[in-house]
Order: C-alpha cells, then sequence, then structure tokens
C-alpha cells in the first residue's frame, strides 16, 4: 500500500530524529535473505540498541540531506536495510556478524562520524570492541592493583596470624 504524503512526512522526520542522535549507519542489500533471519537480525539489533528500518530510498535519502550521513545518498539504491546507531561500533558489528553468516546479506557502505566507508572499513569498525567491552576492560585494569594489594595483605595476615608475638 502506497505511502500517501503525510506518511512520508512522518517517516522522513522519524528517520531524521534518529540520525540526529546517531554516530554510524551502515546500508546493506537484503535480497534473498529469509523473513525468519531478517527478524532473527532484528532481535539482535534491538538488543543492541541498533535501529533497523527498510525504507524506500527517495525517503532515505531526504532523511540524510544536509546531516552528516548525506554522503550515503548516492549509494541508496536497490532493496536496502539501513542500520543506525548511537554507539558508533553497534551498527556495524550487528550487520557485519549477520553477514558473516548469510552470504545473500550484502553490506554496501557505511559512515560513522562522518566519514565514507567501505566494506573493509565497516569490517574493522565491528572489530573493534564494544563501549561496553571496554568499560569492563577498563574497570578490570583499575581493579587489579587493588585485588592483588589486598591478596598481599591477607597472604601477609595468614603468616602472621601462625606466630605468637
Amino acid at each position: 500500500m502506497p505511502l500517501n504524503k503525510i506518511d512520508k512526512q512522518a517517516v522522513v522526520a522519524e528517520v531524521s530524529s534518529v540520525l540526529a542522535q546517531a554516530q554510524t549507519m551502515v546500508l546493506a542489500e537484503y535480497r534473498g535473505v529469509a523473513v525468519d533471519e531478517l527478524t532473527q537480525l532484528r532481535d539482535k539489533a534491538r538488543t543492541q540498541r541498533v535501529v533497523l528500518r527498510v525504507l524506500k530510498n527517495t525517503l532515505a535519502r531526504r532523511a540524510v540531506k544536509n546531516t552528516l550521513f548525506a554522503p550515503l545518498a548516492e549509494q541508496m539504491t536497490g532493496p536496502l536495510m539501513y542500520s543506525i546507531s548511537e554507539d558508533p561500533v553497534a551498527a556495524a558489528k550487528v550487520v557485519n556478524d549477520f553477514a558473516k553468516n548469510n552470504d545473500k546479506f550484502v553490506i554496501r557502505a557505511g559512515i560513522n562520524e562522518g566519514k565514507l566507508m567501505d566494506l573493509s572499513s565497516i569490517q574493522a569498525l565491528a572489530s573493534i570492541p564494544s563501549r561496553q567491552e571496554l568499560l569492563a576492560k577498563l574497570i578490570g585494569v583499575m581493579l587489579a592493583p587493588v585485588s592483588g594489594f589486598a591478596r598481599a595483605l591477607a597472604a601477609l595476615s595468614a603468616q602472621q596470624g601462625g606466630r605468637s608475638v
């Protein structure tokens, strides 16, 4: 069912508001991918806070106009799925992981923080640990000296506990 003018304007406004908060957008062709596989992709994207949309390319071009994502407009041809995320890595990671297991899902292009990316750049971005992973590693590094000091005190206390003073 075709969209009327008001519906089209609403879609463009919705996508524009999502893009205003986003750092990364990845375009992928989904022709030939089974619906149940796309449903799994959507579920994973939702858990990673990635917005996945299938849009008419003309509406997507209007939404990216005058944004950091405008250079992608010339790549917007054919049946595309648009993945958008605030996290600089999440959209690339979700799409790249799905593409590894599905050869019909073809990553076309992307933009991260205003820089146009090709497939190899998207794959490189997807290999970077997510913000959550980096924070967990940082906390581990920060706690290592404290926990080492606590173990040393416990060992010293155990040694002292066997002797009388």
